[in-house]
């Protein structure tokens, strides 16, 4: 039991109580003088000793009857804490309390236990920049920072999570983003009411509501230039401590297709390569379907020595074809799975060895035919141009939807899917925007940023779909 001057020191006894069994809970008392000691109180595994030792300690030894604790303690963050509850949220967000008599005094002594900055992992670009965020928040923050130097990027803050207590900030431009959202963003977070937020992942459900489209409408990245490019068109940018990822809202359908390192290439360039790009978009959902069509319904399509050859090939197959092209798609979506979830020095080897002596040896034993084998492939390579698993997954959906369809009904089943595929879409909104824009509604200022690219020199308009103020670049209106 801990006394001072013959009495119990109540703050130091309560927090033993209330920390009982926490072994990483150091208290260090200090004696000042005959009838006073000084207590610091701090968390070993997340603080640091040096800075407890430099901050706290070295100055404390400095310290009289008569002095300020504030006076002797050279700590960067120094808070006065005046209510016993928020003792708790101090020490287990790396601060050391110190306790003098009834003076409760926190200094943040955070110790390093988050990974360098590393080059983007799931977002590789061939040029621009290559760093990504980590597991820390004011690095991550700071990320940001030192690309937009102005005091109108604007940080709100919550904590939200019962035991975690994690550490959320909304980021937006004041001069650009519309606050109406930013403010939508921020009820949706202050109602979120759960045990823990353990990455940023968690939040998105909340944020989305009751939207259960299978398309992703809140962007995951991990790279800083990326939600730099999205704050200064207005949108806005979500944090969380302890995780490598941002949220970008309000999000399209077109900005999980084309990636942020097209802005750094000319623009003559990568218009092909956008085209191509939402051509295999619609290739890896609609190949498959066809294929199944105009072998059971409309054979009339192809010309006739083509359909002989097909023919030819399906002949030994005791399969119908919708069947080989359900095996060949799931089992190329077996090999992308053990391609995630092996560490990167297996995943692609098992890849091609299954690509190779699978394919192969059910072409040799009969059970698939070799254009069967192609569909599936092309369709395989055609949606691995696309790196966000949730597209993938939206993608994976309509393949197959796509397919049942056409076995049924040929190539009417393609059309009332391509239907239903639209109609879900032109329905989805993202923070109350359209989720299909810029193509539906048509939006010009968007549509030469996402869909194609105008050249820099023009490109001097924000879209409204992303802001309600200040749309010329470089001038306030």
């Amino acid at each position: 039991m801990i006394k001072e001057g013959g009495i119990i020191n109540k703050i130091v006894l309560k927090l033993q109580r209330d920390f009982k069994d926490v072994a990483d809970l150091k208290i260090k008392e200090m004696k000042v003088s005959t009838f006073k000691s000084i207590y610091v109180v701090y968390i070993e595994t997340i603080c640091s000793s040096d800075k407890i030792n430099d901050y706290i300690l070295k100055g404390l030894h400095n310290y009289h009857k008569s002095s300020d604790l504030n006076t002797n303690l050279p700590g960067a963050n120094t808070v006065r804490i005046e209510i016993y509850d928020k003792i708790e949220f101090y020490l287990t967000n790396g601060f050391a309390v110190i306790i003098s008599g009834n003076e409760v005094i926190a200094i943040e002594v955070k110790g390093d236990l988050s990974r360098s900055i590393s080059n983007s992992i799931r977002e590789p670009s061939l040029f621009g920049p290559e760093d990504s965020f980590n597991e820390n928040y004011q690095t991550n923050l700071g990320l940001i920072k030192r690309r937009i130097k102005s005091n109108t990027l604007k940080t709100k803050e919550i904590i939200i999570g019962r035991k975690t207590k994690t550490n959320i900030s909304i980021n937006y431009l004041d001069d650009v983003a519309n606050l109406d959202l930013v403010n939508d963003v921020m009820d949706k977070l202050n109602n979120i009411d759960v045990d823990g937020v353990i990455d940023v992942g968690t939040i998105i459900n909340y944020l989305e509501g009751e939207n259960k489209t299978i398309f992703p409408t809140i962007k995951r990245t991990e790279r800083p230039d990326l939600v730099v490019t999205s704050l200064l068109e207005g949108k806005i940018a979500i944090l969380t401590d302890t995780s490598p990822f941002a949220l970008i809202l309000p999000t399209f359908l077109v900005d999980f297709i084309n990636p942020v390192s097209d802005n750094y290439e000319k623009s003559i360039n990568v218009g092909f390569i956008k085209i191509l790009r939402e051509l295999c978009f619609l290739f890896s959902i609609i190949v498959p379907g066809f294929f199944v069509a105009i072998m059971n319904y409309n054979q009339e399509t192809i010309p006739s020595s083509l359909l002989i050859n097909f023919s030819t090939q399906s002949s030994g197959v005791p399969f119908p074809s919708i069947i080989e092209v359900i095996m060949l798609l799931i089992i190329c979506d077996i090999l992308r799975e053990s391609d995630l979830r092996f560490p990167s020095s297996f995943g692609s080897a098992i890849s091609i060895l299954g690509a190779l002596i699978i394919g192969e040896a059910a072409v040799n034993a009969g059970l698939v035919s070799p254009i069967a084998i192609i569909v599936a492939s092309f369709t395989f390579i055609t949606s691995l141009i696309f790196n966000d698993l949730e597209i993938n997954n939206a993608l994976r959906f309509y393949r197959y939807l796509f397919l049942f369809f056409a076995a049924f009904f040929g190539l009417y089943g393609i059309f009332l899917s391509l239907m239903i595929f639209l109609i879900h879409v032109i329905s989805i909104h993202s923070l109350n925007s359209p989720y299909f824009a810029p193509i539906a509604p048509f939006n010009k200022d968007y549509f030469y940023k996402t869909v194609l690219k105008k050249q820099d020199k023009k490109n001097t308009k924000r879209s409204d779909l992303t802001t309600n103020k200040n749309f010329t670049r470089g001038r306030f209106e």
